[in-house]
């Protein structure tokens, strides 16, 4: 991948030229820390696979109702006995939650990877060998696209939803849902093949004698990296928008397990009385969601050598700055052109063409 020789980037190597535009990006860089924190308050809160958590209520657990049922929050310091409240039944609400976010992040994931290993090799095969195989790879891709998205990931949700539970249900609902969404990157990464395979070095690696599969793998891809990487992100972000509305019509994930979008689908008689039961997982789903555009956002700038910031100030300075690049007083204008011209000129007489400075004699 090409980048740009600038002053900020010279002698930098390409991982580091883009980790410096990455965290150059202030939204990008807080859009990790708080996803980063939201991962880290789900899964140490009430605990993941079988190790135990430091909150002291699961999602599955009744206890006497309290305040009402009504939130107990007040500050960082002061959670009280249930933060986000509790459901009709006396469950607390904050780790039933915590436990959709869960659910959330963790098909988020694997949508993820199931998705971008599909579409890139789809698309890298098809991109690279044209013929027959790109015919018969796009034709399928054709086919999987004029099926509604919604409808094949809810068939295929309920596969996964009758033939396994717990934590498998979840990593099988994933795995379904990214075999119905990896079209779009199939075809992207297509299109970055077929400009990819024309370049010289592809035509070196040729001529060197690199077989196929090293071609496409050791020199195309790292160049398509950057746009692969940012329309997976983009992807995960719509997958839990996706899986938010699987749950919600009762097609996700199956109780006694929760996601997000269930807790939103079994409290929807509630809103009038209870509304922070749609507060906190709607919360949660608009925070994962901006957070992993924003993340998605910032590798785009990272990878693109195109994308330049401008920088005001910086632009002010350099106009300031003489021809030495010294700071100093702006660069005088150039003298008027009389001051230049022989004196009769000057005078208003002709001057004979042998006389004009620069004019062959």
């Amino acid at each position: 991948m090409s980048t740009n020789n600038t002053p900020e980037t010279k002698g930098l190597s390409q991982g580091a030229i883009v980790r410096k535009r990455f965290f150059g990006n202030t939204p990008a860089v807080i859009s990790l820390a708080v996803f980063a924190l939201i991962v880290i308050l789900a899964f140490s809160s009430i605990g993941f696979a079988g190790i135990p958590g430091w909150w002291k209520y699961n999602h599955t657990e009744f206890s006497p109702t309290v305040n009402d049922g009504a939130p107990t929050f007040q500050s960082l310091f002061n959670w009280g006995e249930h933060p986000f409240g509790q459901d009709r039944i006396g469950r607390d609400y904050f780790a039933m939650t915590m436990r959709g976010t869960q659910q959330s992040i963790m098909i988020m994931f694997v949508i993820g990877l199931v998705a971008g290993a599909i579409g890139v090799v789809v698309g890298a095969v098809s991109g690279y060998f044209r013929g027959w195989v790109e015919s018969a790879l796009m034709r399928l891709v054709d086919v999987i696209i004029i099926i509604p998205v919604l409808i094949l990931a809810a068939v295929l949700g309920r596969i996964a939803g009758s033939s396994v539970a717990g934590n498998l249900a979840t990593i099988a609902l994933g795995a379904f849902i990214g075999l119905a969404i990896w079209t779009g990157l199939a075809r992207l990464v297509r299109g970055e093949f077929l400009s990819l395979r024309e370049r010289e070095f592809v035509d070196a690696a040729r001529i060197a004698g690199a077989s196929n599969t090293r071609i496409i793998f050791k020199h195309i891809l790292p160049n398509a990296v950057g746009v692969i990487i940012v329309n997976v992100t983009l992807m995960m972000s719509s997958a839990i928008l996706l899986e938010t509305a699987l749950s919600y019509l009762g097609l996700g994930v199956k109780a006694p397990d929760v996601s997000l979008g269930s807790l939103i689908s079994d409290n929807q008689a509630a809103f009038t009385t209870r509304p922070w039961l749609f507060w906190f997982p709607g919360l949660f789903i608009v925070a994962i969601c901006l957070c992993i555009n924003f993340i998605g956002d910032g590798l785009r700038d990272a990878f693109d050598p195109r994308q330049k910031k401008f920088n005001a100030k910086r632009a002010k300075d350099r106009g300031t700055r003489g021809p030495s690049g010294t700071a100093g007083a702006p660069v005088p204008a150039a003298a008027p052109d009389t001051a230049l011209r022989p004196a009769a000129d000057r005078d208003g007489d002709p001057v004979p063409p042998a006389a004009v400075p620069g004019q062959a004699r």
